[in-house]
């Protein structure tokens, strides 16, 4: 529809308004009953009634400075019943790219409340579906361009989407020009500016901000403490969201269901899933009820470690508690019989969710064709990476490379060197996953000239090498007795800016393990705790493997239960 066009159906709508106020439809699916009731279907798929006198469109409404929170939608959950001249302008700038053009259409429109409401409306909808850049031009037309004297929520909206789009210094002029008009910022202001210079791993930034709410007055909240949390884990700077958790508690601000959640899940995502239910024990005996996504995330803590029995009790404990599993419930428990080697387990899970009305989606059939790949089941897992195609779902990378990695586990080389040939005609580009599986595929049958072309390309090319990439180079040269070789990649790891872990020092250990040679296994077990890099049980297994008699066997005994008491967790409360 050319700008023309638009202008043209804006105005018909505009010039009806006096009509569209007596028969004014709500969203797709509302059904009124004529006594001012409307229904709508909830996010947990039940309907329910609301008063739609609630959502007044009048100056002072619900839709002006104080309908829209950070995190949700509208007041009492009802997201935005958008009217006939707000669904064309949502079109519109979802369809225009060109914001020249997005801000000469808003520039024929009448400059009045009824308008104001919608370009709010819209916005938020917008929000909801995470389409920052519409939500920008919008803004900033109100901002810059019209007559409208901005409040707090548009505001809010910017700082929102320029934090989302990791344009800090954006959000943060906006905060300013918020100061400078003399609009009051609230605690959703500062929660959405924490978060944005968290994402940005601006954490100095974060605190001054969290520092300069309070010397406004504004005690943080829940919402304030979240918001911060959030940005620290989506930053990847899981010790300083549990050191602002534990100032959440201090400061005496109760956690929510959220905050909670998010804990669980940085836990488990640590593999310590004893943490996990710690925290998930701690929000019981706070009288914080849990909801669907928190057991769903403790179940995922157990997954991650192949615990598939305790992530079946508070699977059953979830239905328990009334809650009906979803498709991530039903994902979750799926994984950890896939991480505990029962790729049947996960097939029954399958099953069953299919049995209870629940459609399996992409990533129910990755799992699935994971906990195949994982079992050796070569044949099972393309059977399913078959089925998704057959299913109408385009296979996606992760689908390619968990085929890839079961072939490669198997050393079947050809059949990999297919999957990377049908990955680059289906248009996807190989990723460092990728190239690693064909690493450890050259490499388990020897053909170590081909793995260093793959390790050349990586090197040179536009791929990430990660420490994968290493760990998977200095245990198949180690095995292979290539122990100048293992060394020299071992030596250049701080070049790359990488860190060895404890696989790429066990894997070290392990290949002089496998000569005999004690002292030297314990000397690169000295330097491996010197770089504060702890064992786990598999350095404890080959450095067993090395002693030749019972006062060595002893030593090492000795070595791993003092390292082991004095090491510490990896988060510290």
């Amino acid at each position: 529809m050319s700008l023309l066009m638009s202008e043209a159906v804006l105005h018909s709508c505009l010039c009806k308004s006096s009509i569209l106020k007596q028969s004014r439809k709500y969203s797709s699916g509302n059904v009124g009953n004529g006594n001012h009731e409307s229904v709508y279907l909830d996010k947990h798929g039940k309907w329910r009634t609301f008063d739609t006198k609630k959502l007044s469109r009048k100056k002072g409404g619900s839709l002006r400075g104080r309908g829209w929170k950070y995190g949700s939608g509208f007041v009492d959950g009802i997201f935005p019943v958008l009217s006939p001249e707000a669904q064309q302008i949502l079109k519109f700038v979802l369809r225009e790219m060109d914001v020249n053009k997005v801000c000469a259409l808003l520039d024929t429109l009448p400059p009045t409340h009824s308008l104001w409401d919608d370009l709010i409306d819209v916005s938020v909808q917008l929000r909801l579906n995470k389409r920052w850049d519409p939500i920008i031009s919008v803004c900033e037309w109100i901002l810059y361009k019209s007559s409208f004297r901005p409040d707090v929520m548009c505001y809010n909206l910017l700082i929102d989407a320029f934090g989302q789009k990791s344009q800090h210094k954006k959000a943060e002029s906006i905060y300013l020009q918020l100061l400078e008009s003399h609009c009051v910022p609230t605690e959703d202001t500062y929660a959405l500016l924490l978060k944005a210079y968290c994402v940005s791993g601006l954490l100095e930034k974060a605190e001054a901000a969290f520092t300069e709410m309070q010397k406004n007055g504004i005690s943080p909240g829940v919402v304030v403490y979240n918001a911060y949390i959030d940005g620290l884990l989506k930053a990847r700077k899981s010790q300083k969201a549990l050191e602002i958790f534990q100032r959440m508690k201090n400061s005496r601000c109760q956690p929510s269901t959220d905050t909670y959640t998010m804990i669980i899940n940085l836990y488990g995502k640590a593999n310590q899933s004893f943490m996990a239910l710690k925290i998930f024990h701690e929000m019981r005996s706070e009288k914080c009820k849990p909801n669907i996504c928190t057991y769903t995330a403790l179940i995922n803590a157990f997954a991650r470690e192949g615990l598939c029995e305790k992530a079946e009790e508070v699977f059953e404990e979830m239905q328990e508690a009334g809650h009906e599993p979803d498709v991530y419930a039903y994902n979750a428990l799926m994984e950890a019989y896939s991480r505990a080697g029962f790729p049947y387990g996960s097939s029954e899970i399958f099953s069953l969710m299919q049995h209870m009305g629940c459609e399996p989606d992409r990533a129910s059939y990755n799992i699935l064709v994971d906990a195949y790949g994982r079992a050796g089941l070569h044949e099972d897992a393309e059977a399913v990476f078959e089925e998704i195609q057959r299913q109408g779902m385009a296979p996606t990378m992760k689908s390619h490379m968990l085929l890839l990695s079961a072939y490669s586990k198997s050393g079947n080389i050809s059949k990999c060197e297919e999957i990377m040939s049908q990955m680059h005609k289906s248009g996807l580009k190989p990723d460092t996953f990728a190239l690693n599986s064909m690493l450890n595929a050259y490499g388990r049958t020897g053909q170590f000239e081909k793995m260093e072309d793959v390790l050349k390309t990586m090197e040179n090319g536009s791929y990430e090498v990660d420490i994968s990439t290493y760990n998977i180079l200095i245990n198949i040269y180690g095995k292979a007795g290539y122990l100048s070789r293992m060394e020299e990649l071992f030596h250049s790891i701080p070049d790359k800016h990488l860190k060895a872990d404890v696989v790429t020092w066990t894997s070290r250990i392990g290949a002089y393990s496998r000569k005999k040679q004690y002292q030297k296994c314990l000397e690169i077990f000295e330097e491996m705790v010197d770089a504060a890099c702890y064992p786990d049980g598999g350095t404890a297994k080959v450095l067993l493997s090395a002693c030749s008699d019972d006062e060595q066997i002893e030593q090492v005994t000795t070595i791993i239960r003092t390292i082991h008491k004095d090491a510490k967790t990896v988060f510290n409360l």
